[in-house]
């Protein structure tokens, strides 16, 4: 019932990925480590978000249109029991990830503007079980990440593929009898420095470096037995979003940073789950993140978001097979004229939908 719950859990959470500072596509979870026995899984998440804004400058009433692409993301994981007291997992995922494109036709001042972000982590995780429930948990991530620009100026920009590293390290208490388990995790960042090819709308592209900060993040995960056959659980998240900036050198120059925040988010998450019956699980989840404020970029026009979710896990022998489902209600927020403090764009009342499914074997 506890490892039925458990995945329940998790998928409701994490279904087709996150929202959290408008490119987190991973919450960088390191439930896996948790599971009983040797274990593997491969979760799969498709989300649907819709944004769109009204220019207010230089002149009012155009509509962007839907500049948010659909996206799918993925990850595979698979942990093993190498002792009694000693854990291994290997997460393979998509850390973070944007898929920008202002329609043309719409009138709207950035139309035909387009970016991407792409990112690919590789997560290796120990976990060693102390006395009283204890352990601590230490890993290495090695991420790969690009990305690429063109707006509607003719200006256009794009990295070379750069392989950096970070780490994580973690404490847990759990007491399996009632199913309680907390974790506290904290990631490093991880800095990229990238070569860029920038081009202003005319001549040869212009060379130049540019330094990126994937920012650190705290993760406090929580669950316990509440009733028989009940689970209650949550977590809270914290991303140091204020240090990542992307400022080309030519760019920058003139029109200020191309992507900042103001600050930084937090993101809590909460959710019961329940066993019907030996076959069949569910579960239902709520979060929250809260606005960071000011202005928001162009190529990112979203400021906090709140969300609810269900899931449902059906289990035959050691194959568990979850969905999820997750409606996220986006911040509103504004969009500025560059190296300016007027409103270019109002971005309200959008919303997203996340489709989630995730496939576990023991063995």
């Amino acid at each position: 019932m506890r490892r039925v719950l458990m995945t329940v859990s998790a998928t409701a959470l994490t279904a087709g990925g996150a929202y959290a500072g408008g490119i987190e596509r991973s919450t960088q979870s390191v439930a896996i480590l948790f599971e009983k026995g040797n274990y593997v899984e491969f979760s799969l998440g498709d989300v649907s978000p819709n944004v769109s804004g009204v220019q207010q400058y230089p002149v009012t009433g155009n509509s962007s249109g839907d500049m948010a692409g659909d996206y799918t993301t993925w990850s595979l994981g698979v942990k093993v029991a190498i002792t009694d007291k000693l854990d291994f997992a290997l997460v393979l995922d998509e850390p973070i990830g944007a898929d920008v494109d202002y329609k043309t036709g719409t009138g709207y001042a950035y139309a035909g503007s387009t970016a991407a972000i792409d990112a690919h982590a590789l997560t290796a995780m120990l976990r060693y079980k102390l006395d009283g429930g204890f352990s601590v948990i230490g890993g290495l991530r090695a991420q790969q990440s690009e990305g690429e620009v063109a707006l509607y100026t003719g200006y256009t920009m794009e990295t070379s593929k750069e392989l950096d590293y970070g780490y994580l390290v973690g404490v847990a208490w759990e007491k399996p009898e009632i199913a309680a388990r907390v974790s506290l995790t904290y990631n490093s960042a991880i800095d990229h420095d990238f070569t860029t090819a920038e081009n202003p709308g005319a001549g040869p592209d212009i060379p130049s470096k540019m330094e990126v900060t994937v920012p650190q993040s705290l993760h406090l995960e929580a669950q316990t037995g509440i009733a028989a056959d009940t689970l209650l659980f949550g977590s809270i998240r914290w991303v140091d979003w204020s240090e990542f900036v992307i400022a080309p050198t030519v760019y920058s120059t003139y029109y200020g940073n191309l992507v900042d925040y103001d600050g930084d988010t937090i993101t809590y998450s909460i959710g019961i789950g329940r066993r019907f019956n030996e076959t069949w699980s569910g579960a239902i989840t709520a979060s929250y993140e809260d606005a960071i404020g000011g202005f928001s970029g162009n190529l990112g026009p979203t400021d906090g978001a709140t969300s609810v979710g269900l899931a449902t896990t059906y289990t035959r022998g050691p194959m568990k097979i979850t969905g999820g489902v997750r409606y996220v209600w986006l911040g509103d927020t504004e969009t500025a004229v560059p190296t300016t403090n007027v409103t270019f764009g109002k971005f309200k009342d959008n919303e997203g939908v996340a489709l989630g499914l995730r496939i576990g074997y023991s063995f």
